[in-house]
C-alpha cells in the first residue's frame, strides 16, 4: 500500500476508474449512422440519432459481438441475458433526453487486467463490468460569443463502459492500467484507443483516507483524454482533498473536470447517485439474449494477448522480460519485430536479442525524429533483418551498421544493395589490416615506446587512428588481434 505523509501523517489514495472505449464499428449502436471521424459537423447523424419522433432503436450485432469480444480478452463473464435501461439524464447534445444504457444487467461481469508495478511485481486489477451505451453528441462553445453550437456526429455512437473495482493505489498504477487497457483493446481490435480523438477517455474517481480507518468520499473526475492529464488530474486532486481535510473541511460527492492550461480541476457538479438518474428498462428494446454458441464462435477469434506473447517471447526466443514487454506491448511491435524474425534462424536467441536491440534502439530513434509509428517505417522487416544477417556475418561492423540503417531509412533501399553502393563493406583482409597497423605504428614512433614501457591505454589510440584510416571499416576483432600478435613481435 503507498502511503503518502504530510506533517499531520499518513494518507492512502484509492482510485476507481470508468473507462469510455468506443467501439470499432461502421455504423452506431442503435442506427445505421457512419462513425467516420473527421466529417462535417452534423454529417453523421441519422432520424434516430436526431431522435425525430416515432423512430426506434435497432441493436447493432456486430457491437454486441465486439463487447462480447472484449470481455473475453479482460477474463470476463458474458451474461448470456442482459437488458438495456434508460439513463435519464438531460444531455445538452443528446437530442432524445435520455441515453440509452446497461445498469442492473449488463453485458459483461467481473474480469481483471494484470498490471506490473514498479518493482516488476504483478498486480490484478479487478473489473467490476462492461456495459454496452451510446455516446452523446459534441456541445461547442468557442465559435461565438453568444450561442452554442452542437455537432451530433458522436451521439448515438457504441462505448463500451469499463468499470473497475477500487484497486488502484497510485497514478503511477492508473497509468499502467490504462496502457496496458489500451494494448489489450487494440489487440481484440475492438476499440482503436486513439485518446486524442475521443475514442478512449476516462472518468477518475479519487478520495483520500487515513490507514486503518474507512474509504473517503470519492470525488469523479470526468472525460480526461490523455494518459499524462489523468496522472496530473490525480495529483491535483489527492493534494486538494488533504488540504480540505487537514484544515477541518469535509469533501462533497462531486463531478469535477480537468483543466489542462491550469493543472487543476474544476467543480462542474453535485455527484449524482444512480438513483437520480431515474433508471428504468428501455421500453424499445427487448432483452439481450447471448447463446453459448455464439460467445464459443468469437472466442476462437481471440488473438494472442500481450501477456501471452510477451511469455512467448521470453520462452521461446530468450528475451529478458523488459525487452519482450515492450515489444508485445504494441501490436504493430510485435508484428513487425516477428515479421523481421521469419528472415533470422530463430533457433539462435543470441540474433532474437539483437533485433531486439535494433528494434527498440536504432529503428524507434528513427520514428521518433520524424514522428512515426512502426506500420509507416521506411526500413521494412526484412530489410532490418538483413541489416542483423550482415552484422552477424562480418560484412559490417556495428558501428558501420547505423550508418547503413540511416542511409536505408533516407533511401528506403535493402541493406545489401545500401553497403554496396556505398563502399561500406567490412575489411577482413589480415593482410590489408596488417598494413594500416604498422603504418600507424611508424607515425607515432614515440607513442609505440611508450606503450612498450608500460603505458597500455595507448592500445585503444592506436586502433582508433587504424579504425580512422579504414573509415571504420576494418573488422574491430581482427584489427585488436592483429595489433597483439605486432605489439608481441617487436
Amino acid at each position: 500500500m503507498k502511503h503518502l505523509e504530510t506533517s499531520t501523517g499518513k494518507w492512502e489514495m484509492v482510485i476507481g476508474l470508468e473507462v469510455h472505449a468506443q467501439v470499432i464499428s461502421n455504423g452506431k449502436l442503435f442506427s445505421a449512422a457512419s462513425t467516420k471521424f473527421g466529417v462535417a459537423p452534423n454529417e453523421n447523424v441519422s432520424f434516430v440519432d436526431a431522435a425525430f419522433p416515432g423512430v426506434l432503436p435497432v441493436l447493432n450485432s456486430f457491437c454486441v459481438d465486439q463487447a462480447i469480444k472484449t470481455g473475453l480478452g479482460l477474463n470476463g463473464t458474458i451474461n448470456h441475458i442482459s437488458h438495456f435501461d434508460r439513463k435519464n439524464y438531460f444531455y445538452a447534445d443528446l437530442p432524445q433526453g435520455y441515453q440509452i444504457s446497461q445498469y442492473k444487467h449488463p453485458i459483461i461481469s467481473g474480469g481483471h487486467v494484470d498490471i506490473e508495478d514498479k518493482n516488476g511485481e504483478t498486480r490484478k486489477i479487478r473489473l467490476e463490468r462492461i456495459h454496452l451505451e451510446q455516446d452523446a453528441g459534441k456541445s461547442i462553445h468557442d465559435q461565438s460569443p453568444t450561442k452554442s453550437y452542437i455537432d451530433l456526429n458522436r451521439a448515438g455512437v457504441a462505448l463500451m463502459e469499463i468499470v473497475t473495482m477500487p484497486d488502484l493505489r497510485s497514478a503511477e498504477e492508473v497509468s499502467a492500467f490504462v496502457k496496458k487497457l489500451r494494448s489489450i483493446l487494440r489487440y481484440l481490435k475492438t476499440c482503436d484507443g486513439n485518446m486524442e480523438e475521443g475514442n478512449l477517455r476516462v472518468d477518475v474517481n479519487v478520495s483520500v483516507h487515513r490507514p486503518g480507518t474507512e474509504y473517503g468520499t470519492r470525488v469523479e473526475v470526468k472525460n480526461v483524454n490523455s494518459i499524462k492529464f489523468i496522472m496530473a488530474a490525480i495529483g491535483f486532486e489527492v493534494e486538494r482533498q488533504i488540504e480540505m481535510l487537514e484544515s477541518g473541511g469535509v469533501v462533497g460527492q462531486e463531478t469535477r473536470l480537468f483543466d489542462p492550461s491550469s493543472g487543476k480541476t474544476i467543480l462542474m457538479r453535485s455527484k449524482e447517485d444512480a438513483q437520480d438518474y431515474r433508471y428504468f428498462p428501455e421500453p424499445d428494446l427487448p432483452p439481450l439474449v447471448i447463446e453459448q454458441s455464439r460467445i464459443a464462435e468469437i472466442r476462437k477469434t481471440i488473438p494472442e494477448l500481450p501477456d501471452a506473447k510477451t511469455a512467448r517471447f521470453q520462452r521461446e526466443l530468450g528475451l529478458p522480460h523488459y525487452d519482450a514487454s515492450l515489444i508485445a506491448s504494441e501490436m504493430e511491435i510485435a508484428d513487425y519485430y516477428e515479421a523481421a524474425l521469419a528472415h533470422l534462424p530463430v533457433e539462435n536467441t543470441e540474433i532474437a536479442k539483437i533485433l531486439a536491440n535494433w528494434t527498440l534502439g536504432e529503428l524507434f530513434s528513427l520514428l521518433n525524429k520524424d514522428g512515426k509509428n512502426i506500420s509507416e517505417s521506411n526500413v521494412s522487416p526484412q530489410n532490418l533483418a538483413e541489416l542483423i544477417t550482415l552484422i552477424k556475418t562480418n560484412v559490417i561492423s556495428g558501428k558501420i551498421a547505423k550508418d547503413v540503417l540511416k542511409i536505408m531509412w533516407d533511401t528506403g533501399k535493402s541493406a545489401s544493395v545500401t553497403v554496396e553502393e556505398n563502399g561500406l563493406r567490412q575489411i577482413t583482409s589480415v593482410d590489408n589490416i596488417e598494413i594500416c597497423l604498422r603504418s600507424v605504428l611508424a607515425e607515432y614512433p614515440d607513442k609505440v615506446a611508450e606503450y612498450k614501457a608500460g603505458k597500455e591505454k595507448l592500445f585503444g589510440f592506436f586502433v582508433g587512428q587504424a579504425m580512422k584510416k579504414t573509415q571504420g571499416k576494418a573488422n574491430p576483432q581482427l584489427l585488436n588481434d592483429i595489433l597483439k600478435k605486432l605489439f608481441n613481435e617487436g
